[in-house]
């Protein structure tokens, strides 16, 4: 990838693969130069099980995103989910050796720094450090610190943490496919920002994003995240749901939920019958839509009270209140029929689906703009801001003034994912 200003979004999830190459065009949109999916065959809930067949997968998706664009693909931005994500809250401070200095970046990154410090239960390591608001010398409720006075930088922080081994799994597989890891970011994280606007964000919002193996949910008020947390469950338990209720082979029940399914029982009819072929030499069997969309909902209504628990345990407030902006709906499973009727019927809140289409240039296949890339979106996204980083730190250095100040830092400042990044293909190197 010759051109900087080329980024590559890989999602790795539970029933498919897909990497996207993308550039920002003249107005700012992404301008998708090519896409590939493959399906994904080794991963479980969001977890590599099969390292073989997932590195299979991620060279059928990136030789085809390649053969679309036209473009070699070395670096990628990949997201990470499963059920070994959890969140917690913590604070932290640091002391400033001299107060008559204003505070900086240096000194934020200092605390961040502080915080990746912290020790794990055994097996689990820190993947983002997400500060929320900070406070200098005892006043509180700063949203950006730099630039003050002050002897004491406190912060309170969101921490996601995941299982080292499965973090390591999935490094691993991108090094064995042939691609360099350019950072790593939290699948939730990366669905927000290609779904939801700065103003959903701070009147306060619930992101719920529906994958195939794993719903993962962020919440975000003020414009701040404020809590996230992934649930083992996906569209892949309503197919199993239906595979079992209809005796059908699992083909069929994923067709069957696709085509005919309806997370409402109510508006289907006791005489509408779908015929589905039998196995050799057996006859068709008959399944009543009605019959079906009961077994989607039981399940559906699982799910999301699974995830509005979680929202009610956020906070101390009633949630409805705090969350403005109610919910939006992504991902594969946001596509189920009426199921954005079902979860305000279940939480009582208002809920749209995200499309990842506001981002995207207005020329791109209409097929992207479903749920089911807001993912990928997200992470092209994340991808082309850190070339824009780099770019400009660059330009700093370029321009003559400011050489001497750059010199100091010999190139461009690295963001906490890259570092992270870095950190994780030395482990990679010397594990070999």
């Amino acid at each position: 990838m010759d051109n900087k200003n080329i980024a590559v979004g890989l999602d790795i999830g539970t029933t498919k693969i897909v990497a996207m190459v993308g550039k920002e065009d003249a107005y700012g949109k992404i301008e998708v130069l090519g896409t590939g999916k493959a399906r994904s065959l080794g991963v479980h809930r969001g977890v590599v099980n099969n390292i073989t067949q997932t590195i299979q997968s991620i060279q059928e998706a990136v030789d085809q995103a390649e053969a679309a664009s036209g473009e070699k693909i070395e670096n990628v931005i990949v997201g990470i989910a499963g059920q070994h994500i959890r969140s917690l809250h913590h604070s932290d401070y640091i002391t400033r050796p001299n107060s008559d200095k204003v505070i900086d970046e240096e000194d934020i990154e200092r605390l961040i720094n502080q915080v990746y410090k912290l020790v794990m239960l055994p097996g689990e390591e820190i993947i983002h450090v997400l500060p929320q608001d900070f406070k200098v010398d005892g006043q509180a409720e700063i949203k950006t610190p730099i630039g003050m006075y002050g002897g004491r930088l406190e912060a309170n922080f969101h921490v996601v943490v995941g299982q080292v081994s499965s973090i390591r799994n999935i490094g691993r597989c991108i090094k064995s496919a042939g691609l360099q890891l350019g950072s790593i970011t939290l699948e939730p994280l990366a669905s927000a920002d290609a779904v939801l606007s700065q103003e959903e964000k701070e009147a306060g919002v619930a992101l719920i994003d529906i994958g195939g193996g794993t719903t993962d949910l962020a919440i975000f008020k003020d414009g701040i995240i404020r809590h996230t947390s992934v649930i083992s469950f996906g569209g892949n338990v309503i197919t199993e749901d239906i595979k079992e209720g209809c005796s059908i082979i699992e083909k069929q029940a994923e067709l069957l939920k696709t085509k005919f399914g309806s997370a409402w029982p109510g508006e289907n009819k006791d005489n509408e019958i779908v015929s589905i072929p039998g196995l050799r030499g057996r006859e068709p069997k008959e399944i009543t839509l009605k019959n079906l969309s009961r077994i989607i909902h039981a399940r559906v209504v699982e799910i999301i009270e699974q995830i509005f628990l979680e929202i009610k345990n956020y906070g101390h407030e009633e949630s409805k209140k705090k969350l403005i902006a109610g919910i939006v709906l992504t991902g594969g499973g946001a596509q189920l029929k009426h199921i954005k009727q079902l979860v305000e019927y279940i939480t009582g809140m208002d809920t749209r689906i995200g499309y990842p289409n506001e981002h995207l240039a207005s020329n791109s296949d209409p097929e992207l703009s479903s749920p089911l890339y807001a993912t990928v979106v997200g992470l092209l996204m994340k991808g082309l801001k850190e070339n824009e980083k780099r770019e400009r730190f660059q330009r700093q250095l370029e321009d003559d003034s400011l050489k001497t100040a750059g010199s100091e830092r010999m190139g461009p400042k690295k963001t906490i994912f890259e570092k992270w990044g870095e950190k994780f293909r030395d482990f990679l190197d010397n594990a070999e």
